[in-house]
This record gives structure tokens, sequence and C-alpha cells, in this order.
């Protein structure tokens, strides 16, 4: 694996080395010929943006490959709008101009997608640690629009489509900016996340300023400032030429990042309430997002500790009875150590010839009543369990004599017939008793007593030196 991916890197090398050479190429020429040209400008600009698709696509093996085609994907339709864009400034044989608009809308979920794919794609997410995530990312956009967007916050006018647009770009690009700083906080040693980081700021910073010259209109085409979005989206195709962290990342800081975002987002809904031009509609929509997705974990949380102790109860509960099993029976004999207190095993006599006259069924309802009737006669302080077949045992807690108490009270309890199925069926109990001396081998010494009983046919049976 490591062999191959060397090889491939090698292989390629020639490929990443190409995006930014002609990236350099390019600012060369403006430098040289600031005229927009459509060799330039169309040709050129969007061919770089073209082959950073490529590097995405031809990363190694070792990313997951979803998160490299999904970013490929990405910076590909990016590519193909903003071809659209560029020739549409230089012809007059126009290309239908929405087709654009809904090439750069589909960017942001797309790379939104891959990163969280390339953020968890090596480690085994449960949804709450996934949701963990999501939520840090909108509660860290929230605050970034709060902050900085000020300024920079654009008067929706125009069609539905332009308010979309207006809305949707801005709050784009602070998510990505967010998702990189929520990857470097949670991966901080990998270089691929700091390369994404930068890749993500280098972008956003600018469109934001696209955006806010554009609303001015105060934007020229074809800038210097335009190769800023090569240079972001190079860095990022080479960002997934770098191993990640993603092994590195700690469950218990996603939890408390999260529970930070949701205060700070908490504290910017509170204040938009308040004072409502201080923080831009920007900051809403991600902060909305943060509650919601908290109630949502709130939610998938709750259900995941009642599936826990559910789970928990049903590891060390008897299926058919409902009684403790032989696991939790074991375990609370550990915990007996020096209490006063005495173990009784027992064995069911005749039990045997009602599943082979009657059938197990009959077998399992019977098991089923004598269980009620044993519960029925035992105190709070007593542990019953099914421990195997037509075996139970008993932990009696308190003075000797308390055992022989209960062992005399579960024999009388089986005195009378039970009737199932219209059957009467009477069976009767073999109990071997051992008191709690402190010493090792109680369940073979009550076991000992519990055949002496059944041999001789005494009903219950103290187990002594």
């Amino acid at each position: 694996m490591v062999f191959s991916a060397i090889g491939t890197e090698a292989r390629y090398l020639k490929l990443r080395l190409l995006a930014p050479s002609l990236l350099a190429l390019h600012l060369g020429i403006r430098l040289i010929f600031p005229t927009p040209t459509v060799i330039s400008d169309v040709l050129l600009f969007n061919l770089i943006s073209f082959v950073a698709a490529l590097i995405a696509v031809k990363a190694p093996l070792f990313n997951d490959r979803l998160a490299s085609s999904s970013i490929a994907l990405a910076i590909f339709l990016w590519s193909c709008a903003s071809t659209i864009s560029s020739w549409n400034s230089f012809s007059t044989f126009l290309i239908w101009p929405n087709l654009s608009d809904i090439a750069y809308s589909i960017f942001y979920p797309l790379v939104l997608f891959g990163f969280l794919r390339a953020l968890t794609a090596r480690k085994k997410f449960a949804s709450l640690e996934l949701l963990d995530v999501i939520i840090i990312i909108c509660g860290t956009s929230s605050m970034i629009a709060a902050i900085f967007l000020k300024t920079a916050m654009l008067h929706f006018a125009g069609s539905a489509s332009t308010v979309f647009l207006s809305i949707l770009y801005p709050i784009g690009d602070i998510v990505l900016l967010a998702m990189g700083i929520v990857v470097v906080f949670l991966q901080r040693k990998a270089l691929r996340s700091l390369l994404l980081l930068l890749g993500i700021a280098i972008f956003t910073a600018t469109d934001l300023i696209f955006l806010w010259k554009s609303a001015t209109s105060g934007y020229s085409f074809a800038s210097l400032m335009d190769d800023g979005w090569l240079l972001g989206l190079i860095i990022i195709a080479e960002a997934l030429w770098h191993r990640g962290g993603e092994d590195e990342l700690n469950d218990r800081v996603s939890g408390f990042a999260a529970t930070i975002a949701l205060v700070f987002t908490s504290v910017v809904l509170g204040v938009a309430a308040i004072k409502h031009n201080v923080i831009p509609v920007f900051a809403l929509i991600p902060a909305l997002a943060t509650i919601a997705l908290s109630f949502i974990r709130m939610a998938l949380a709750l259900r995941g500790a009642r599936l826990a102790i559910t789970d928990r109860e049903l590891a060390r509960t008897d299926e058919l009875t409902g009684l403790a099993n032989r696991r939790r029976f074991l375990g609370e004999l550990e915990l007996l150590g020096s209490q006063e207190g005495s173990l009784l095993l027992m064995d069911l006599d005749g039990f045997k010839n009602v599943n082979d006259t009657l059938g197990h069924g009959i077998g399992d309802q019977l098991l089923k009543a004598i269980a009620i009737r044993f519960e029925r006669v035992l105190t709070k302080e007593s542990l019953l369990a099914r421990l195997g077949g037509d075996e139970f045992g008993v932990l009696v807690f308190g003075q000797p004599y308390h055992g022989l108490e209960v062992a005399q009270s579960l024999r009388a309890a089986l005195s009378y017939p039970f009737m199932i199925a219209g059957s009467s069926i009477k069976v009767d109990i073999s109990i071997g008793r051992v008191i709690n001396d402190g010493q090792p081998e109680l369940m073979r010494r009550a076991d000992s007593a519990m055949y002496e009983a059944k041999r001789a046919g005494l009903g219950v049976v103290l187990w002594r030196p």
C-alpha cells in the first residue's frame, strides 16, 4: 500500500507541478498585459482550475474515494461555471448565465461532503460524533458571520434566484471556512488539515471580497484578485496528496467543542433578538441550524442511552423467565465478599419427564410459572436467577437462618400443582445450601450439597466440611 502510494505520487508529480506553474504564468501575463484577453482570461485561467480538479481525482488510494471524487467534482463544476462566466464577458454569443449559477451552487455541498468524508474516512464515526462535527461547523459559521460580515452584508433585492444566491454564496463561504477551522482543530497535527484550511481561507477570502465588491459596484473583471480562487483550489487539491490525521480525532474534544459552539450560537441569537441590526442575516441561518442539530443530537443521545441501558439489562437477564441470568448471578456472587448470606442452588425434580411427555413448549411455560411463584416468596434483598435449563440460584443476604427460611418457602411454593394447557403438572425441587464463610468455591460446595439432596431425596441439604 505504501509503495503504491509512493509510485502514484512520483507518477503524477508533473501534474501536481503543472497547476502552480500555469498559475505563475497567468500572473506574469496579467502583470505584463493587464488588458483581459480570451487566451489569458478564458482559456488559461480556466485550464488551471480544470487541472486542479484532475489533481484531486488522481489523489492516492489512501484517501477515501468518495472524499477525493466529491472534491474533484466540485472543483470541476466550479471550473465549468467560471468558463461560462468568462466566455460571457467576452463573447456576444452568450451561454445561459443561470447555468453557471447552478454549477457554483452545487460546488458548496459537494465540497462540504468531501471534507466530511475526508475527516471521517479512516475512523468509524457514530452518528453523534458526526453530528458534533456538523454542529461545530454551523456554530463556528454563525460566530464568524456575526463578527466579520456586518460591514460586508448585502442588501437583498431583485428576483427570488438573485436573493437566494446572495444568501447562498456568503453562507457557503463562511461554512467552508468554519469547516477548515474545525478540521485543523480536531486534527491539528495533520499537514493535510493545514493545507485544507489554507486553501479554503484563500478561496473564501477571494470570494467574499468579490461579493462585497460586486455589491458595491467595485469589482472589475480579470483583476489579480481572481487568481486567489485558483490558488485556493490548487492547495485544496494538493491537500489530498498528503496523509491526514483521521485517527487522531478526539471524541471528547469534539463533544466539548460542539457544546461551546452551541453556547456561542445561543449568544448570537440572543443578541439578534435584542438588537435587530447588530447581527447580519447570514449569521442567523447557521445559528438556527446549530440549535436544530443540537436538539437532534440530544434526542439521539437520550435514545442511545436508553438502548445502552436496555442492552445491559438484556445481557444480564434470562430471556425466557425475565430473571437474572448466570452472568449477573456470578457477578453478584463475587460482590458477596465477607457479607453475611447464603447461596442456594436448586434443580427441579421431574422436569425432564415434563419435557419428554408434554413437549418443550409446555416445559418453557412451566419454567415461567415456577419463576413467578419463586419471585413471590422472595424479599427484595434476595437475588433469584435462572442459571440454565431447570437450574436456579438464589443469593440470600442476612443471617444464616434466612437462607433456610427461603429454601423452605421455595419448596412450599411448589407444593401444589401447575395448570398449564389443560394439564396438571407437579414438580419438586432439590436445594443445596451453603453459608458464606468468606472462603472460595461457594458454587462448587452448593452444587455438591444440591446433588446430595437430589440423591438422598432430602429436599434441602446444608453443605458442611
